[in-house]
């Protein structure tokens, strides 16, 4: 029987090609997916942070990863740092049990979202 790992849905800077990536390694790969459309991604900066938005959610675009069980309090370690993101339960289309990291600081005013990260010119 194999090891229980968490599902993670990634739409930032571990993505594949991003900056933090590295994090991920010796993590499954899973594919694309979206979020059904009750979220929104923010675009912080350097780093985007995803909120959930009932009123004018979005599919967001994201990446699926399984996560062993050894690897995961070092990412939620990477990840919550600052305080600033908590790992909770995220609904993406077709699956079950997946979780995510959720921005928890102020929406800065007048701050861009979308459904994507890095959000396309002109968002």
């Amino acid at each position: 029987m194999g090891v229980a790992k968490t599902i993670l849905f990634l739409y930032g800077s571990l993505k594949r090609g991003h900056i933090n990536h590295r994090q991920m390694a010796g993590q499954e790969y899973l594919g694309e997916v979206v979020t059904e459309p009750r979220y929104r991604v923010l675009d912080l900066g350097k780093y985007p942070g995803l909120i959930r938005d009932d009123v004018a959610g979005l599919a967001v675009r994201g990446e699926l990863w399984a996560v062993s069980a050894d690897h995961l309090p070092g990412l939620d370690a990477f990840e919550g740092g600052e305080g600033l993101y908590a790992r909770s339960p995220v609904a993406v289309v077709g699956q079950s049990g997946v979780e995510t990291y959720f921005w928890l600081g102020e929406v800065p005013e007048g701050v861009r979202s979308g459904s994507e990260w890095p959000l396309p010119a002109g968002v």
